[in-house]
């Protein structure tokens, strides 16, 4: 008999829907099913059929956005505002991709520069890697699935995707339209596995490329027991630093400050966490922002005026209280927030110099807290904002052209945001952490990259 999963709404807690579990038994046949499939070069899917099923899916999506809308917020909890965006973003992913399918080519290569290499053509072929194993995150259940299996499809690899167990059932309904497309089952197989199955999946050495998204800690240990020769790509969190200039457009700078920290409650690998805010500006900064946080409505994400919506699960809330309390017993000053108004639901935060070793100092808060800390020279906020092991995103706010390249040259980021805030992405960009962030690099172009291989061909010319 079959495990059960209850997938529970994180705003009420009320039961959505019981699904069964795939087994360890599944999971070995899934990796068997799609190792052969690979090793099967003469049945593999041509290009002209791949964007064929790619322009199809697309198709799909529109035509059931209202209910992934629905099913992923039920599901996840981002407000639905902010999940019709998501859904937007992925339908411009597929597009991204079918693009550059075309893209993905080989080059030639020189000969005939010594004479060892005389009467010879060389060309490298683009190859798809291998069979693909993704393992997803909660927080952004449509995006995410297609950043985890698009690429993988469009370069012509076999892909196992396994979603977040809070939130399995958006996948299922994008595994299902993408079957429905016309992609043969085996070339995306979906796997929904308690944790000690979805480490099997990861770690077998039938796996070519495995992508997780998600925690540190989880990321870090499957990368120690991957098997050799395994190409992998991490996408954990980050604690995102933004440096404020004196000179900042305050007016400007306020929303994006806001949105950046409490968007999805903060559940985003890059929110603003870390504010470094000019001593002479702080006063101003910090009463304005409180004023914003203050006003935002917080609850039901199926509601359209919902601006921030639940944790993802109970002991989130918990272990987010918990961090802020030790904030302020260690001596930060709160502004505004810092209680739950639910099981699942928490004030927007705003906490005001909180100890250089508090938890909210150098972790990943994961939820509706930012710090602020207020500084009165650029190179000590540059060495305060680097001062811990996570790098992803950040961001600087200032008028003066040279402050900013300064910035964006000294903070240790892959990626700085010039007066605009941490969480901005779009999917044709490069995205991923370095240090404890992560490695590899996101985005659909860029993964599709990392998803093939070259192949050298030489060919001797006689006569």
């Amino acid at each position: 008999m079959s495990s059960q999963l209850k997938v529970n709404s994180p705003f009420d807690l009320s039961l959505i829907e019981s699904i069964d579990l795939h087994s360890e038994k599944d999971v070995d046949k899934a990796l068997e099913i799609a190792d052969e499939l690979f090793k099967d070069k003469n049945n593999h899917l041509e290009k002209f059929e791949i964007k064929h099923i790619l322009d199809k899916f697309k198709l799909l999506l529109e035509e059931n956005r209202s209910l992934l809308n629905e099913t992923s917020t039920r599901e996840g909890g981002k407000p639905l505002i902010d999940t019709e965006i998501e859904m937007d973003r992925a339908i411009d992913g597929v597009q991204i991709a079918i693009e550059y399918i075309s893209a993905i080519k080989g080059t030639e290569i020189a000969m005939g520069l010594n004479p060892a290499s005389m009467n010879r053509s060389a060309y490298t072929i683009k190859e798809a890697i291998g069979p693909v194993v993704s393992i997803s995150a909660f927080n952004h259940p449509i995006n995410l699935i297609i950043h985890q299996t698009v690429p993988a499809i469009a370069v012509g690899a076999p892909v196992i995707i396994k979603p977040a167990l809070t939130t399995p059932l958006t996948c299922k309904l994008i595994v299902a339209l993408i079957h429905k497309a016309g992609l043969p089952k085996e070339w995306c197989q979906l796997i929904i596995c308690k944790d000690e199955d979805a480490e099997k999946l990861a770690t077998d050495p039938r796996v070519s490329y495995l992508s997780f998204i998600g925690s540190a800690k989880v990321g870090w240990h499957l990368r120690s027991k991957i098997a050799p020769g395994t190409h992998i790509a991490l996408e954990h969190g980050g604690a995102a630093p933004v440096i404020v200039a004196e000179d900042a457009d305050i007016d400007d700078m306020l929303p994006l400050l806001a949105k950046g920290a409490f968007y999805h409650a903060g559940q985003v690998c890059v929110s603003v966490q870390r504010v470094f805010i000019h001593e002479n500006i702080i006063d101003k900064v910090s009463k304005e922002l409180v004023e914003i946080a203050n006003n935002l409505r917080t609850g039901d994400p199926l509601d359209n005026e919902t601006q921030v919506g639940p944790l993802i699960l109970p002991r989130e809330v918990d272990r987010i209280e918990a961090w802020v309390y030790e904030a302020i017993k260690n001596g930060a000053t709160l502004l505004c927030g810092g209680k739950r108004i639910s099981d699942t639901c928490f004030r927007p935060t705003v906490l005001l110099n909180p100890p250089s070793d508090a938890k909210v100092s150098q972790e990943e808060i994961f939820g509706p807290v930012v710090c602020l800390y207020s500084f009165s020279n650029r190179e000590d906020a540059i060495n305060r904002a680097n001062a811990i092991a996570f790098a992803f995103q950040a961001a600087v706010f200032t008028k003066d052209i040279d402050v900013a390249f300064k910035t964006v040259r000294e903070l240790n980021a892959t990626a700085v945001m010039v007066n605009d805030h941490t969480a901005f992405r779009v999917d044709w960009m490069p995205f991923g952490g370095r240090g404890l962030s992560g490695i590899g690099t996101g985005g659909i172009p860029y993964t599709m990259n990392e998803m093939t291989k070259d192949k050298l061909m030489v060919i001797r010319h006689r006569g």
